[in-house]
């Protein structure tokens, strides 16, 4: 119904559940014209046991087959997403299963963060909790495991023609604004772009932000 309302340019699915997108709802979804190519897929761990320990609902095989079909229906679509490090239990062998996992879906971006006990839970009473200093690693890894795959993903669309909504103005004339798939784009123009919609090609990639100029 939000598809068919006028004034409404983009409508961006954020922060869902995994299981939320079966096969029923991406089906309902396709026929939207509106609807960003961007979507934000908590996984937490990408190993089965500590998922199973973390009490979430779903397993990586049914995460994977998720993504799989949200790329097939939505081809350039951005899938990001968060992962915790550290969690209580987390062996060295479970935590190659994450990066192993991560290799695999190469996510177009990823909130990576410690787990840290929060009183009253059942992980914060476990014995097996992981050290400062081990988190910490772990966290480095995957920062750096998923900043690779972004810039593969922004960098896939050298070449191409992106609808960019910038939204602010930066120093040097640069202009910054997001594509439908959830890129950061900057280009360098002297006609105001703020608050406008453009097409740009993108010339390259540079620290996760893609610079292009508009057609």
């Amino acid at each position: 119904r939000a598809d068919k309302i006028d004034g409404i340019r983009r409508i961006r699915l954020s922060s869902i559940e995994p299981m939320t997108l079966n096969g029923e709802f991406i089906d309902s979804i396709k026929p939207c014209t509106k609807l960003c190519r961007h979507f934000h897929l908590s996984l937490q761990s990408g190993c089965d046991e500590t998922l199973k320990r973390m009490n979430r609902k779903y397993t990586t095989a049914e995460y994977e087959k998720i993504v799989d079909g949200l790329r097939k229906h939505f081809p350039g679509a951005a899938i990001t997403t968060d992962i915790m490090t550290g969690f209580p239990g987390e062996t060295d062998e479970e935590f190659e299963k994450t990066l192993e996992f991560v290799r695999k879906i190469r996510f177009a971006d990823a909130h990576i963060f410690q787990y840290s006990p929060r009183e009253g839970t059942p992980a914060a009473k476990r014995a097996d909790q992981v050290s400062p200093q081990i988190k910490e690693e772990r966290s480095k890894q995957l920062i750096e495991l998923c900043s690779q795959t972004r810039d593969e993903f922004i960098s896939s669309f050298k070449g191409k023609s992106l609808e960019v909504l910038f939204e602010r103005k930066k120093d040097n004339g640069i202009y910054e604004g997001k594509t439908s798939n959830y890129i950061t784009v900057e280009v360098k123009s002297e006609k105001p772009l703020a608050g406008t919609y453009q097409n740009v090609i993108i010339d390259g990639e540079k620290n996760g932000i893609a610079f292009g100029h508009v057609e």
